[in-house]
């Protein structure tokens, strides 16, 4: 189950956001081994007008910027998984927007099992009703 929020520096577009949840998905199970049925995503759009990057709006910057977060069960992924999910979640994002500022930013947040869940379980409860005894 992994949780993402996606803040971009562009006027509102459904087909942007079409394309940056197919990546998403794409890049999250694939690489993080999410199960896309529980993957949850929204995607928010500033104005450019109200986004500054180096003190100066991103709309006289001539590129676009963007924020994601995704929030994933602490200790189910690697540093290289999460290396490499950084490394390919910004070259989509790039593919798709154009012109990226460098200040654009990826945040994994490894959440402890016991501190969060979906369905009315934690994680931890999952996992522990997995296990054989």
């Amino acid at each position: 189950m992994p949780y993402l929020n996606v803040r971009i520096a562009q006027k509102e577009s459904s087909e942007v956001a079409e394309k940056v949840v197919s990546a998403l998905m794409k890049r999250t199970s694939n690489l993080l081994g999410k199960k896309p049925e529980v993957t949850s995503i929204t995607i928010d759009f500033i104005s450019p007008e109200l986004w500054f990057v180096g003190g100066k709006r991103i709309s006289a910057q001539n590129a676009v910027t963007f924020y994601l977060e995704i929030k994933i069960t602490d200790g189910t992924n690697t540093k290289n998984e999460k290396s490499e999910y950084v490394r390919n979640v910004f070259c989509d994002f790039e593919s798709i927007l154009g012109t990226i500022t460098p200040a654009s930013y990826i945040v994994i947040y490894d959440i402890r099992a016991d501190s969060w869940g979906f369905n009315g379980k934690t994680q931890e409860y999952r996992f522990i009703q997995s296990q054989s005894l």
